[in-house]
């Protein structure tokens, strides 16, 4: 049986950190500690549990869940991100999970050549160092609705620890990497806005292993609290439901208006 070794969630969005250089400067370092850790871990594979932004899935085609089964990926270049960053990929397992969450009544959708964008590629700068650290993108559906409830979000991430402990080789060491959020409203007349008392509601509730405070939150709640992008909300969810609701410590949090985003990461202990 393989085993999850640790648990991580962050923002994945990085600006210029030009007029906010102590709070540009708390984030990067933030991001930076998370992918020590991560490295500290030695995983064979990262689960990045994150959202497209209207550039590979659009109004013509969303789904709920859906995994990237490539071998290699290939950055699509936005945020000033190179667009010929590789990440590499482990269609294995994701193909084996696919399969496992078939067999447990969750039709999940298939991807084989994405180029990721921000919301992908941003984490796995620091989580798959140059590329070389295989990554399984976990792909969620925050744009068009319906989105996915909290708690099947969370039910997704245990068949996920489901499937790497009973389906994967023994040695196997995998790391899950929920990205996005926190509280941020884009193309709305609140864009620019931050709901720092929210967000620090939020983290509380990670590190205090408040399970039912964080799958009862309704989509429509989130949204109204946090913003239209704070709903990547379920991306952090899925990876706690991978930890077993573990509880986890904040590594850094800034309500950075400047970036339109409340700017957080997270590690959970396996």
């Amino acid at each position: 049986m393989g085993k999850i070794v640790g648990g991580f969630a962050t923002s994945h969005v990085l600006f210029s950190r030009t007029g906010h250089e102590k709070q540009a400067d708390a984030v990067f370092d933030g991001m930076e500690e998370i992918g020590r850790r991560i490295d500290a871990l030695s995983p064979d594979i990262v689960v990045i549990v994150s959202n497209d932004h209207m550039l590979n899935f659009n109004t013509q085609f969303q789904a709920p869940f859906v995994v990237g089964i490539g071998a290699r990926y290939t950055a699509f270049g936005d945020l000033g991100i190179p667009n010929d960053y590789s990440i590499a990929g482990e269609p294995d397992f994701a193909q084996g999970f696919i399969e496992h969450a078939n067999a447990r009544d969750y039709d999940l959708g298939v991807v084989r050549e994405p180029r990721p964008d921000h919301g992908m590629a941003i984490p796995s700068l620091f989580a798959s160092p140059r590329g070389a650290r295989p990554i399984v993108p976990l792909y969620t559906n925050v744009d068009m609705r319906p989105v996915p409830s909290t708690r099947r979000c969370y039910r997704l991430g245990q068949l996920l620890a489901d499937y790497v402990e009973t389906g994967r080789p023994a040695d196997e060491r995998v790391v899950v990497l929920g990205a996005g959020g926190l509280s941020h409203w884009i193309g709305v007349e609140q864009q620019g806005e931050v709901n720092e008392a929210y967000d620090r509601w939020l983290l509380e509730r990670f590190e205090v292993g408040d399970v039912e405070a964080l799958t009862s939150l309704t989509i429509e709640e989130i949204e109204a609290a946090a913003g239209n992008g704070g709903v990547e909300l379920i991306n952090w969810i899925i990876m706690l439901g991978a930890l077993g609701g573990a509880k986890a410590h904040t590594i850094y949090y800034e309500p950075m208006t400047g970036w339109w985003t409340g700017m957080a990461g997270i590690a959970v202990d396996a």
